[in-house]
Formats: structure tokens, C-alpha cells, sequence
């Protein structure tokens, strides 16, 4: 059986005990035996909503390895920026070429607020939406560690949970440019007012905008879980999905909160909180419709066995490590706030194809799209991320 790391209430356990059950019938049944697998093609168009602090760093590079596999263009930051114009509201002339390449972009997932009418000026009309989210209370905690140096309202608190004790002492709603960071950071992700009243029919509305705009939502809370659904909804190979989780941070770094403050969290980012709660119903209910939990339990077992073969074929250490144990600092992730963002270093002696594959697997966001970008618009000054780069011509 998965093993869930926590479970929202007896409601969310009674309905997985129903849906595995009934995934079970349905995936040994007679009749579906009998009908010859429906031959898929895999989907190239695909906008991801990357959002903060959820695993997106991971997707994003699992987006851009496909996109080289496939010589698939990709919508990058114009000019300098590291990112499409975030927190400013996304505007099509945010991406690079925009104004000549016009609606032929395949992929985008870098950071943004999400705009539907200007990304789909850049994006194909059949293009598939996904985002990810995350459970308000650990993505609260690991925001206020990420951003402690940024956010005035983290800055100006001693620790987690003395904010959380009474966070309107320090968050200013005028400030509200330098606090997105602070409450409902998902919910502003998604293009809507993170400070804005928690009214039913407000976030009814919302949910149902969100639900006509995405195709799918992800949980990261259950991440391998996400990427077969993904894999078998975009029709993707499991080596598409595989990865090496990044943009991690040590487990010291982690500030442990109290019963109050987990119950805080929910109140004070109570939209974020709605947000959370019906896609991650929605998102099981998927699981159960399109593969049934004994057919996801598989594949991930074969996912975590895949992921396992290839860091004993790229890691010299199996797992990350901390920023100063990093050989190559290109491999160096970029560090914020009191996190210590973890990285990752290659076994020596590779050849050449597997030593570039594991390069792929590990570099960090801001290298990534640097190099892309130097792929793409060979005629434009290169982006400067402020960290060494792992390839500094297009022949290496």
C-alpha cells in the first residue's frame, strides 16, 4: 500500500480506502481486458505554472530536459530577467523572441503570474496546463526560511512561530509587493489576490477559473505519485519523469512548528489552504479514474528503482550534500535566505553521453535556463546568474 506521509482528516482516509478498493475492480475487469490500449502520442505543447515552493525546481528541470529531447522551443525570460516579469502580472512580451517567433513556443515553465489571455498568446492553441501544489504548512516554513532576508514581515520576526503568533504585527497589507512571499503564495501564483477576503463564493470562483484554465494539479506532497500521473497524461516515457530532486535544503535549516502555528497557517493563508484541499481531492480522484492505485503503486516502485539506478550511475555520494561539500561550482545551486540549499556531485570517469545525461540531471535552475537561452538566441549576450556556468560554449 502507498503510505501517506499525513492524511487530512478520517474523510480523506475513508475515501482512499474507497478509492483503492474500487481502483482494484476496475483494473482487473473482464471487460477492460478486452479493449486494445488506446495508442497515445506524446504531448509537446505544455505550459507549466511554476509556483513557489513546491517541487518546481524539479519539474522545471524535468520540463527542460524534455524539451531537449525533443528540439522543442521553450519560452525564456527576455533579456536579463531570470524569470517572466514575476511578480508583475505575466505580459506575452515578457519571453524571449516574442515579437518574432509570435504563438510557436512549445514549452514554458519558468516563474510567473499567471495571465490566461497573454500566456495564450504565446502558447499553441492545444497546449496542456499543469501546476503543482503543496501543503500550506510546510510551504509556509519553508518560505519564511527561503525568503527570511527578503520579506519584512519574515525579516522582522525572531523565528517561524513567533510569526505565526501573530502575523498581522508584522505583515503590512501596503507592503504587500515585498510580503507575496508571506500568505497564500500559491494563490497569487495563480494570478489572484493573496490578501483578498476569504468569501465562499470568492473561492468557489476561483476554484471552478482554475479548473477550466489547468488541465491538471499536481501535490507535491506526493510527488512521485505526480509524476506517473503526469507521464501517463501527457503520454511521456518514465525516463521523462525521472529525477534528482533539487533546490532542497538541509534538514538543519528546518524549524519545527507547533501544534498552534500548523493551525495558524491554515487560518492565515486560508486561501491558500481551500486551494490546497480541492485539487489534492481532485488530484487522487484522477488517480482512481485514469489508473487505479495497484497499477500507480507499481509504477512508482519502478520510478524510485529507475531514479535509484542512475544516481549509483551519476552520484559519487548517492544523495545531496551541502553547499560546501559541492566540487564544481557550477553544480552550485543559488542560495537564499538562512536555507542551505543543497546540491549534488558527479562520479569522475564518466563518458562522455552519460557524464552530459547526468550533468542534465543535476544542474541547478538558473545554470539551466542560462544554457537554453544560449541555445536558443545564440545572437544575444548571454544571461549572467551569477554563478559559474557548467557549459560555457555550445560545443562542450
Amino acid at each position: 500500500l502507498i503510505i501517506f506521509s499525513f492524511c487530512l482528516g478520517l474523510s480523506c482516509l475513508s475515501g482512499f480506502l474507497h478509492m483503492k478498493s474500487k481502483s482494484y475492480r476496475i483494473s482487473k475487469s473482464h471487460e477492460e481486458l478486452l479493449i486494445p490500449p488506446t495508442p497515445c502520442h506524446a504531448k509537446t505543447n505544455v505550459m507549466f505554472l511554476k509556483t513557489h515552493k513546491t517541487a518546481s525546481s524539479t519539474v522545471l528541470n524535468i520540463m527542460f530536459r524534455f524539451a531537449e529531447r525533443y528540439n522543442l522551443t521553450v519560452a525564456l525570460p527576455a533579456d536579463k530577467l531570470l524569470h517572466l516579469g514575476y511578480p508583475s502580472t505575466f505580459v506575452a512580451h515578457f519571453v524571449e523572441g516574442f515579437e518574432t517567433i509570435g504563438q510557436n513556443y512549445n514549452i514554458m515553465c519558468n516563474h510567473l503570474r499567471f495571465n490566461p489571455s497573454e500566456v495564450k498568446k504565446v502558447m499553441a492553441a492545444n497546449t496542456f496546463y499543469f501546476s503543482i501544489l503543496r501543503n500550506p504548512i510546510p510551504l509556509l516554513e519553508s518560505s519564511y526560511i527561503y525568503y527570511k532576508d527578503y520579506v519584512p514581515a519574515f525579516r522582522n520576526s525572531k523565528n517561524v512561530n513567533e510569526f505565526l503568533e501573530s502575523p498581522t504585527r508584522y505583515y503590512q497589507p501596503a507592503d504587500y509587493r515585498s510580503n507575496i512571499y508571506a500568505r497564500n503564495i500559491m494563490w497569487f501564483d495563480f494570478g489572484y489576490n493573496n490578501n483578498a477576503k476569504d468569501d465562499t463564493n470568492y473561492t468557489q470562483a476561483v476554484l471552478e477559473e482554475i479548473e477550466h484554465n489547468f488541465h491538471l494539479i499536481l501535490i507535491a506532497d506526493y510527488f512521485d505519485e505526480s509524476m506517473i500521473l503526469l507521464k501517463h497524461t501527457l503520454c511521456w516515457d518514465l525516463d521523462d519523469v525521472i529525477y534528482f530532486k533539487l533546490n532542497s535544503r538541509s534538514q538543519d535549516t528546518v524549524q519545527m512548528l507547533t501544534p498552534e502555528s500548523e493551525e495558524q497557517i491554515k487560518a492565515w493563508c486560508s486561501l491558500d489552504w481551500k486551494l490546497y484541499l480541492h485539487f489534492n481531492q481532485s488530484f487522487w480522484r484522477r488517480i482512481e479514474e485514469t489508473i487505479g492505485l495497484e497499477v500507480l503503486e507499481k509504477e512508482v516502485d519502478h520510478l524510485r528503482t529507475r531514479q535509484k539506478e542512475l544516481m549509483e550511475t551519476c552520484l559519487s555520494e548517492q544523495e545531496a550534500v551541502r553547499r560546501d561539500h559541492i566540487r564544481n561550482k557550477a553544480l552550485l545551486p543559488f542560495q537564499s535566505g538562512a536555507a542551505n540549499i543543497l546540491g549534488y556531485n558527479l562520479k569522475q570517469d564518466l563518458d562522455n553521453t552519460t557524464l552530459r545525461t547526468c550533468q542534465k540531471m543535476v544542474i541547478p535552475e538558473l545554470q539551466y535556463t542560462s544554457y537554453l537561452y544560449a541555445v536558443q538566441h545564440p545572437h544575444k549576450k548571454r544571461k549572467n546568474v551569477g554563478l559559474p556556468l557548467l557549459w560555457t560554449n555550445l560545443q562542450e
